[in-house]
């Protein structure tokens, strides 16, 4: 363990929500990527419940402009809450109050897109001298223990930085950051490398980076000395390959089941995950799938 690092509570976490979505246009004309639905909760709410359950009290969000509506999301709604009660309709009232109550919520402007590190930069402030996890929101992981809860218990363990990893199929590790190292347990890695997107035939592991991360306070002057790599952005890959060089990395393939919800075929097969989930539309949605199958199996 680094002598640098302080084994402090990991308390906040830091979600970048700063990007345009320009995969779901035209939704995303005028709605952030982040409040699209899985059945009828928005994604960012998932990736806040999944950090709720990690132990983080607060969030913040790496904004930008156009991106107000997921802050009111988070903020009450005085006129709504009021109507629902008036009404007596308490279900509804409380799913409208829950996000409000989650956790406490701050939101930074990112002034330009400048990457994923330059994003997790504008956060020095507000997270300050302790660990903080990352959340992507285009990642979902379905887990019985909350993804960021099973990374948070590595750092706990080993004092150093942790990053979430799932084995890719052969082929796709381009599409990737990729990382290698020691084996140190069944799911664990001691991180010797990391490499953004490396060029196909290249990659000295299937193990993908996925959006999850735990990281010491000590990133932020690493990050502030990065200078900008793929596609002129400051590239947090390659932050974490800093500190790993200077403090040690710890890598964990976490349990659970991973949605890339970035993608538009990826979004669809979460939203039947999620909606298969629900007892009040599962026998439903599965019925019309089969049937939907089948039309389309007789069209051929």
């Amino acid at each position: 363990m680094s002598d640098l690092m302080t084994k402090k509570r990991v308390r906040k976490a830091v979600l970048p929500v700063a990007g345009l979505g320009t995969r779901f246009l035209p939704a995303t004309k005028a709605i952030p990527k982040e409040m699209l639905p899985l059945v009828d909760t928005p994604s960012i709410q998932l990736i806040v419940e999944e950090c709720v359950a990690a132990g983080i009290e607060e969030i913040i969000f790496i904004s930008a402009r156009g991106k107000s509506a997921i802050e009111d999301h988070f903020d009450r709604a005085g006129e709504l809450e009021a109507l629902l009660e008036r009404r007596g309709k308490t279900g509804d009232l409380a799913l409208v109050r829950r996000p409000t109550e989650m956790a406490r919520y701050v939101s930074v402007r990112q002034g330009e897109a400048r990457g994923l590190g330059h994003a997790v930069l504008c956060a020095r402030d507000a997270v300050g001298d302790e660990p903080f996890a990352v959340v992507l929101g285009d990642d979902l992981l379905d887990a019985e223990v909350s993804g960021v809860r099973q990374l948070i218990d590595v750092y706990e363990k080993t004092g150093t930085g942790v990053i979430a990893l799932k084995e890719v199929p052969a082929g796709q590790e381009h599409m990737y950051g990729i990382a290698d190292g020691e084996r140190v347990g069944p799911r664990q890695l001691s991180v010797r490398k990391l490499i953004e997107k490396p060029a196909p035939g290249t990659a000295p592991s299937r193990l993908a980076i996925i959006g999850r991360y735990v990281l010491p306070p000590e990133i932020f002057p690493i990050l502030a000395e990065t200078k900008p790599g793929k596609g002129g952005e400051i590239q947090l890959t390659d932050g974490l390959a800093t500190l790993c060089e200077r403090h040690g990395l710890a890598g964990l393939e976490v349990e659970g089941t991973r949605h890339d919800v970035g993608d538009r075929a990826g979004y669809v097969v979460a939203m039947l995950h999620y909606a298969l989930r629900r007892a009040d539309i599962a026998d439903e949605v599965r019925a019309g799938v089969t049937r939907l199958l089948a039309e389309t199996a007789a069209k051929k």
